[in-house]
C-alpha cells in the first residue's frame, strides 16, 4: 500500500503518477496525518469497475438461481448459440 502525504501530489505528481501506472495501484494521502484521498491511474480504475461491474452481474445471476430461475446445462447453451450463428433459431 502506497502512502502520501498530500503535498507530496503537489510536489511528486509525475512520481506518484509514474508509480500508480506501474505498479497499478492506488496511492493514499493523507491530509494533517488523516487519510484523505485515493489516486489511481484511469486503467487501473476501468479495470476495477470492469470487475465490479462483473461481480454485480455474478451476483445477480447467483441470486436468481438461488430463487429458483431457470438454468441451462452447457450443451443446451452451446446448441442455443450454435443455432444463432447458423440462423436456425
Amino acid at each position: 500500500m502506497l502512502i502520501k502525504p498530500s503535498t507530496a501530489l503537489r510536489n511528486e505528481y509525475n512520481t506518484i503518477s509514474a508509480l500508480c501506472k506501474e505498479r497499478q495501484e492506488p496511492v493514499f494521502l493523507t491530509k494533517n496525518g488523516e487519510g484523505d484521498l485515493v489516486l489511481m491511474s484511469i486503467e487501473a480504475y476501468k479495470y476495477r469497475e470492469e470487475m465490479l461491474d462483473l461481480r454485480e452481474k455474478l451476483l445477480s445471476a447467483e441470486a436468481g438461481r438461488l430463487s429458483g430461475a431457470k438454468t441451462y446445462t452447457i450443451t443446451e447453451v452451446s446448441e442455443r448459440l450454435k443455432g444463432l450463428i447458423d440462423g436456425s433459431v
